[in-house]
């Protein structure tokens, strides 16, 4: 008996071939395009040649399949959308503290001194900048306030020095500060009152964190050794009083 053959058979072998034979070569395609982008993605990372550290992650993501290569690698060294280093300054040396009684003499010195006194406002911080000298080696500071207490910390800038002029910055809190320069105006040719609005960057060392001080009791007084080239920071915080003003008497000196 002859065998019963499909009317339509040898059309349904014939076309299951060319379809086999198209996802062969679709799946040759495939295989050389993920092996174009293999030799991308290995020729994107070798440029940057970061130190591979687990728990970071970077995700490429194919121009050709859409796939997504995951490698690892350090993203502050390595970041593929920019160099945006996070570098954390050097620990500081404790300073000096100390405080003494004479405050009367203090203030009757200082009173007669236009450019060692001023008003913290209510809300306010005033930051005195004061460069690290070439003749000095140490940074010295004495202050103290008129019937209040007033918040103070000590931080070190670890920025180039192109002038030793004292400079006085307010802001309206204690997170609105730094080197936004807007306004400056000169104060008796001496220090410069500069406003300005940004945030402490990741530069600044902390010498002495600003807390309240019993400046309205006793003087309050400092020293540090300069641990290098830059920039003294010395905040006086008011930000936490919503009605008080405070006078603030100042001396800041170096010593060699």
């Amino acid at each position: 008996r002859p065998p019963m053959v499909s009317p339509v058979g040898e059309d349904a072998t014939e076309d299951l071939q060319k379809a086999a034979s198209g996802v062969e070569a679709q799946a040759l395609v495939e295989q050389e395009l993920s092996s174009a982008d293999q030799g991308q993605v290995l020729s994107k990372m070798a440029k940057y040649q970061a130190p591979q550290r687990s728990g970071d992650i970077v995700m490429i993501q194919s121009e050709h399949m859409g796939t997504i290569d995951i490698l690892s690698a350090d993203l502050e060294s390595a970041d593929l959308l920019g160099d945006h280093r996070k570098v954390s300054p050097p620990l500081m040396a404790p300073p000096c503290i100390w405080t003494f009684a004479k405050m009367k003499e203090f203030k009757s010195k200082l009173g007669k001194e236009k450019n060692c006194r001023l008003v913290v406002k209510r809300g306010e911080v005033v930051t005195i900048r004061v460069p690290t000298h070439p003749e000095g080696k140490r940074v010295c500071w004495e202050f103290a306030t008129d019937d209040y207490d007033i918040g103070f910390g000590v931080y070190f800038d670890w920025t180039p020095v192109t002038s030793t002029d004292i400079t006085v910055q307010v802001s309206d809190s204690s997170e609105d500060e730094d080197e936004d320069e807007e306004d400056e105006e000169e104060i008796e040719g001496k220090f410069s009152v500069r406003g300005s609005r940004s945030s402490l960057r990741g530069r600044y060392g902390e010498v002495m964190p600003v807390y309240r001080r019993d400046s309205h009791r006793d003087v309050q007084a400092g020293s540090h050794d300069y641990p290098g080239e830059g920039i003294y920071l010395l905040k006086f915080d008011n930000s936490y009083s919503l009605l008080r003003n405070k006078t603030l008497y100042f001396h800041v000196y170096y010593t060699s």
